[in-house]
């Protein structure tokens, strides 16, 4: 069981929530008995949250001026002192009471999300169309089922994070990121369903930002699977052009450049998509256990009791063969 974590906690203008966070925490982490370090990075606030959040007994860390969720959770990440990492956010929007499960989780997986689909969840109606729609777009480019595609309260070890800082952005679409490239990479991600809480205060999200989660979603596509990309791109094409080229052979006996171009395009798409595919899979993309695809915890031992063989009867005539047991691997 994990004794020790650091909590990073960006934080730009909660002066009212971060410190309720963290005793919420620290009290709970006490009765558990597990060690806590908490990490608040003040992401240029001009309230006074970075006095709250030292009073409250946290590590704060300032930036000068805003640079952006995902800048203070590398800051954090890179300033933490324990190996095991948990994030949260600092408006009180995520139950603390759900982070021993997920510490626990973490000996089974390579990072543990909390999914915000529990019974009592706060998130307002006006972005679920849009959280659907990039939920389906990341489960295709993925090829698994993504309870929450950026929550963000989640635990992992710093190491298989810290591999990805080139490129994981410093805005919201930090915890997309990681997401989309942990599971491309075939890492051990579990899911333990969550409340949410109305959060208290203004969102910093705006509905512009979920047209940059789109490209984000499709940015990381290209560098981890391009042919879920192309290949629709190119199936376009190459349907528009055999349509095409059936309706001029039908009213004239010559392909339009429109058709011919459309069919070109098609190929020339696909050949780009197997060359991408090639150089991600050749390089191993930005995953050092290359020589497995996937992290230990995505390999484990099975260690239930031994089923129980009968004892071999041998007959007189069968002597001269002794028989035995092959044990698989």
């Amino acid at each position: 069981m994990i004794k020790s974590v650091s909590i990073v906690i960006p934080a730009f203008n909660e002066e009212q929530s971060v410190r309720r966070v963290i005793e919420e925490l620290r009290e709970l982490l006490n009765k558990q008995a597990i060690a806590a370090e908490f990490v608040v990075v003040d992401d240029g606030s001009s309230d006074q949250t970075a006095v709250a959040a030292k009073s409250a007994g946290a590590r704060v860390i300032r930036h000068r001026s805003n640079r952006g969720y995902g800048a203070s959770l590398k800051t954090g990440i890179v300033h933490a002192k324990n190996d095991v990492i948990a994030i949260t956010d600092a408006d009180g929007t995520y139950p603390a009471h759900y982070l021993p499960q997920m510490l626990d989780e973490l000996d089974h997986a390579d990072m543990v999300v909390g999914a915000r689909s529990g019974a009592n969840v706060k998130i307002p109606l006006v972005r679920r169309p849009a959280k659907w729609l990039l939920n389906r777009l990341a489960n295709y480019v993925s090829g698994r089922k993504i309870p929450d595609l950026n929550s963000g309260l989640r635990v992992f070890r710093r190491d298989v994070v810290m591999q990805y800082f080139p490129i994981l952005p410093d805005q919201f679409s930090f915890t997309t990121t990681i997401t989309m490239a942990m599971l491309c990479d075939k890492y051990a991600v579990s899911y333990v369903p969550i409340d949410y809480r109305k959060r208290s205060g203004r969102s910093k999200i705006v509905a512009w930002d979920a047209g940059s989660f789109a490209i984000l979603i499709l940015r990381t596509a290209m560098l981890f699977k391009p042919l879920r990309v192309f290949i629709p791109l190119a199936l376009v094409c190459l349907t528009y052009g055999i349509a095409k080229m059936t309706i001029d052979m039908m009213r004239d006996p010559n392909i339009s450049a429109s058709a011919s171009l459309a069919l070109m395009g098609a190929m020339q798409l696909t050949l780009v998509g197997m060359l991408g595919e090639a150089i991600a899979s050749r390089l191993g993309r930005l995953n050092p256990q290359t020589a497995f695809g996937v992290r230990p915890k995505e390999i484990t031992e099975f260690d239930e009791e031994p089923l129980v063989v009968e004892e071999l009867v041998v007959k007189p005539a069968a002597k001269a063969a002794t028989p035995y047991l092959v044990a698989k691997n």
